[in-house]
């Protein structure tokens, strides 16, 4: 990992050019515009560029709102994990939309710089607590092996009863589903979130 810049040692997963463009402005209906401003108003997210995409499939978008939704931010995971593991999946999956993106949310959800900044280094980075590390791990073998590994599930299972487990599993697998989404689709970050990246780093 290049520590001064925070890029994973091969890079970011981007095409080299977009792929699939966002709807253009003068496209949009009347409910297209009023939706992108009810999401940006109280969903809280600068990410104009991921609706405008999804926005190409509007059964898909609601779907997705509402799916979405139920892990984050209407998750039952303390938020401060659930951004944990997004992170952690952004990460291998070397999204730098998906990174960008939840370094704001997370950093507006608890995390710290340093606590962000660490999650490249992995679980065994000095300072995670038993549950974040079991969480890291947890990201680790779902990307590198669709599989949570005989070690790290009996340590969660000390942490969550079976509902949690589930909706962890769905997290991991749902945010590693949608940075592959990204990552093809060529989407840029938005241009807000440059400077929280820049921050990050400082």
């Amino acid at each position: 990992m290049k520590y001064d810049e925070l890029i994973p040692d091969d890079g970011w997963q981007l095409p080299p050019e977009r792929r699939v463009p966002s709807v253009a402005e003068g496209d949009m209906s009347f409910f297209k515009r009023v939706l992108l401003w009810g999401i940006e108003r109280f969903g809280k997210l600068n990410a104009a560029n991921l609706w405008l995409l999804m926005m190409h499939n509007m059964r898909l978008l609601r779907g997705m709102l509402f799916f979405a939704s139920k892990l984050m931010p209407f998750g039952k995971l303390d938020r401060r994990d659930t951004e944990l593991a997004i992170l952690r999946i952004a990460w291998l999956c070397r999204s730098r939309y998906e990174w960008g993106q939840h370094v704001d949310i997370g950093l507006r959800a608890g995390l710290t710089k340093d606590e962000i900044r660490r999650i490249p280094e992995g679980a065994d980075a000095h300072g995670w607590s038993e549950r974040q590390s079991l969480i890291l791990r947890a990201c680790d073998g779902m990307v590198g092996n669709n599989l949570v590994d005989e070690q790290t599930m009996p340590g969660l299972k000390k942490h969550y009863n079976h509902a949690l487990m589930i909706e962890l599993l769905m997290l991991i697998g749902w945010y590693q589903g949608l940075a592959g989404v990204l990552n093809s689709s060529g989407i840029p970050l938005d241009s807000s979130l440059e400077d929280v990246l820049t921050r990050l780093r400082s």
